[in-house]
């Protein structure tokens, strides 16, 4: 890292290295991969994934999105991250908070977030999951300036 201040308006370099994201990592207790897959698979439409036979005996659970994959990992000294949390990306908000509320997921709607529709849950263990989708109208309005 830099010691410069950078104000994030700099241009990128030539070739940062950095490709894409290839998977996120949330935190869960022992025991809870079965409610992990009912709400990554059977919910919000993840597929899992096998892990690998030297990691498998961890325990926990992989989950893969399009261009993405989310990794659930177990640890004995597990606290719910509520703030930090993965965002992503639907197609249909609407369709996507019906589906979770009709499965008892509590939703935290937000509008603190320009040019997109968000909602906040917690998975299974309470780690914050944010799920949002652009706003077509926000997207389409003129920028004033």
């Amino acid at each position: 890292m830099s010691s410069s201040t950078s104000t994030g308006t700099e241009a990128p370099p030539a070739f940062s290295g950095v490709t894409g994201l290839h998977h996120i990592q949330l935190a869960v207790p022992g025991g809870v991969e079965d409610a992990c897959r009912a709400f990554w698979v059977g919910l919000v439409g993840l597929t899992e994934v096998p892990k690998p036979a030297p990691l498998a005996a961890r325990g926990g659970a992989w989950f893969r999105g399009p261009g993405f994959e989310l990794h659930v990992g177990v640890t004995s000294d597990f606290t719910p991250a509520t703030k930090a949390h993965p965002a992503i990306l639907v197609n249909d908000i609407d369709a996507m908070a019906e589906r979770l509320t009709a499965a008892g997921v509590d939703l935290d709607w937000a509008d603190d977030f320009p040019g997109h529709r968000h909602c906040y849950v917690a998975d299974p263990v309470g780690n914050r999951i944010e799920f949002l989708m652009p706003d077509a109208a926000a997207q389409a309005a003129p920028l004033l300036g």
